[in-house]
């Protein structure tokens, strides 16, 4: 069983988990499931953790406590508001209400190209794409190829690594613009509390299970949740056919 969760911040406004429950949190799925990236096989229960944006607290709060419990994510970088690297301090960094972050992004409120380079060399951090403008894909006058392209070549330039992972902004796509995905990268993701046996997807697509605004460190894990997530998989894969 492969369970992929999506997150934002932790101690933020909105998109976010209080940073002690989310500790508990990758407590339980350290003691219960074996964290992989989309480039390995699935053996037994396993997650994939993915955060969207890289926010600075990404790298500040968060990142410690991956190191702390040795848990593996994938993190999707909007390569526009990344900066090669930052003077400003923390507090000022991860101080911005989250509808603030993006245009005060040359204050450093997302990581640094420095901080991803650090944090990839771990072992425990691999690097997707959440296009390069954060924008709406499915929106009027986007260019679409642009966005998946050069968001790619940025990363994989900036960091000397392979970028193979998509995380579609908003979680917002059609069948063309995953068809022109899939000319860069191996693994798209998007929004959808589904499950599923593998990073095949459903009908080329992994799913996410929402994992901001946790009230219970093991809240998502319930039976009952699990077996929401399984029946909507199920549904989505029978009604894609």
């Amino acid at each position: 069983m492969l369970i992929s969760i999506m997150y934002h911040h932790v101690n933020s406004d909105r998109c976010s988990n209080d940073l002690h429950i989310f500790e508990e949190h990758l407590k339980y799925i350290k003691a219960n499931f074996t964290t992989i990236f989309p480039t390995e096989n699935i053996e037994g229960n396993c997650v994939c953790l993915t955060f969207d944006d890289a926010y600075a607290d990404f790298y500040y709060l968060i990142f410690p406590l991956l190191k702390k419990y040795n848990l593996k994510a994938l993190l999707a970088v909007p390569s526009k508001y990344i900066l090669d690297d930052c003077n400003e301090q923390q507090d000022i960094r991860i101080g911005f209400e989250h509808n603030d972050l993006f245009k005060n992004y040359q204050k450093g409120t997302f990581c640094t190209f420095e901080e991803l380079k650090e944090m990839y060399d771990s072992g425990l951090i691999q690097i997707g794409s959440h296009s390069h403008s954060h924008i709406d894909l499915t929106a009027q006058n986007v260019n679409v190829e642009n966005e998946l392209k050069h968001s790619k070549e940025i990363l994989e330039q900036k960091l000397g690594i392979e970028v193979n992972s998509f995380v579609f902004p908003f979680g917002k796509y059609n069948q063309e613009i995953l068809q022109k995905s899939l000319k860069y990268y191996k693994y798209p993701f998007r929004i959808g509390n589904a499950i599923h046996r593998d990073f095949e997807g459903i009908s080329g697509v992994i799913y996410r299970v929402d994992g901001d605004g946790l009230k219970r460190y093991d809240e998502i894990f319930s039976f009952k949740k699990i077996l929401g997530y399984k029946i909507k998989g199920l549904i989505k894969k029978l009604g894609n056919k």
